[in-house]
């Protein structure tokens, strides 16, 4: 493996290793010490804004790092793709904003808790400075992860002097926003010392931007629908309670799964200049058995892992979280197959209509349990596991048909 792809998985890593550490210290105390249906609506509201800040993103993630590595030689170049990018953000920002506004006024759970919501929100506008697509572009993956850090660190630390009970639930968004604000500080230090000065062309410019990132912004979307709609209809039809349940086992979930990252993020902008279909290869050898043997595992020790994250009033989704492990052992070869590996080959409406149809799947999946009376935790967790399956199998014949274009 190159030096330069081992390097970005380790910072990379870091980073998936920090996402995970903070939600630790964090979500076991919150668990604690607000009420079951008051974490509740912290994660439904979480839930909602993961739609909004994939809405903001817009899939520059991986068009913008694109646009990077293209002009990353002349900075001249560089600062305008910076600075079309950003006002296209910018722009989604304020319609994001709007969008919320709708929500409030028709989910009830938003329009209980309308100024949290706001404030919440704030942080994710605050995401368009960040520019990680940028130090993903220049392969400096430090400077993403040290502003992460520093981010969440912040949040986490407060939320323990602040965060005592039901009454300061307003302290979770506000320190979200400070930590945020550090971060955008801390980002904008970075370019200013390689000398990217952010320069705008034109409003027309920024919207033809999201023309060339709305593919990847689909299938982000569309993967989002995932987890984040499941979320929100058992807020619609089932208790908070049963929404605590879901977010925390989704939420352990998810941290495995942000393990698997760094590794597609790493080997993404060497797969796109050289196209080796012999790094996904020995990436799946080595990284599968490590996969296969942590879903055992988690079926082993739910009961314990909930109780240890959660408390005792957790334990009764042990179950649910067993449910999950096939999402566990069908996403990493999923997403391996995705954009590091299709997209890398130019395929990148391909990876967004698997991930539209699995979306579909998904939807589909959903109203026919709501049809048939069947719409319960376990059955939810188990139709995510099935569409991870089908999206799987998807791409691999897809990888398959376009072999040829490999090097």
């Amino acid at each position: 493996m190159k030096k330069n792809i081992l390097k970005n998985i380790i910072m990379l890593y870091g980073l998936s290793i920090a996402k995970i550490v903070f939600p630790l210290l964090t979500l076991p105390y919150l668990t604690r010490v607000l009420s079951v249906d008051t974490y509740g609506v912290v994660s439904y509201v979480k839930t909602i804004m993961t739609y909004l800040q994939i809405f903001v993103d817009f899939g520059f993630m991986l068009s913008g790092t694109k646009d990077i590595i293209k002009v990353r030689d002349d900075k001249n170049k560089l600062g305008f793709v910076v600075g079309d990018v950003l006002l296209a953000r910018i722009i989604l920002g304020l319609i994001g904003f709007a969008v919320l506004i709708v929500l409030t006024i028709t989910l009830p759970i938003l329009r209980e808790n309308i100024l949290y919501t706001y404030i919440t929100y704030f942080a994710v506008f605050l995401s368009v400075f960040l520019f990680d697509y940028v130090f993903r572009g220049l392969e400096e993956m430090q400077v993403i992860t040290i502003r992460f850090v520093a981010m969440k660190g912040i949040a986490a630390v407060l939320t323990f002097v602040f965060v005592h009970n039901d009454a300061d639930i307003m302290w979770i968004p506000i320190l979200d926003c400070l930590g945020t604000f550090v971060s955008v500080v801390f980002v904008l230090i970075e370019l200013n010392k390689r000398t990217i000065k952010v320069a705008f062309t034109s409003i027309s410019n920024a919207v033809k931007k999201l023309g060339e990132s709305a593919v990847y912004f689909a299938s982000e979307m569309a993967t989002t629908a995932f987890g984040a709609l499941n979320t929100v209809l058992i807020g619609a039809f089932l208790s908070k309670a049963d929404v605590a349940y879901w977010s925390l086992c989704i939420s352990m979930t998810s941290a495995v799964q942000a393990m698997y990252s760094p590794i597609n993020n790493g080997i993404y902008p060497d797969m796109v200049k050289n196209k080796n279909l012999n790094i996904i290869k020995k990436t799946l050898k080595l990284i599968m058995p490590v996969v296969a043997a942590g879903c055992l595992f988690t079926i082993v020790v739910a009961k314990y892992a909930l109780m240890i994250v959660g408390g005792k009033q957790y334990v009764a989704a042990a179950n649910v979280l067993r449910a999950l492990t096939p999402v566990l052992f069908f996403s990493f070869p999923a997403m391996l197959l995705g954009w590091p590996t299709l997209g890398a080959i130019g395929k990148a409406r391909e990876v967004t209509t698997t991930t539209i149809l699995t979306a579909i799947l998904q939807v589909v999946g959903l109203g026919l349990l709501i049809s048939f009376n069947n719409f319960e935790l376990i059955s939810i967790a188990l139709l995510r596991g099935f569409t991870e399956l089908f999206m799987l199998v998807s791409r691999t014949l897809i990888c398959w048909k376009n072999r040829k274009e490999f090097n």
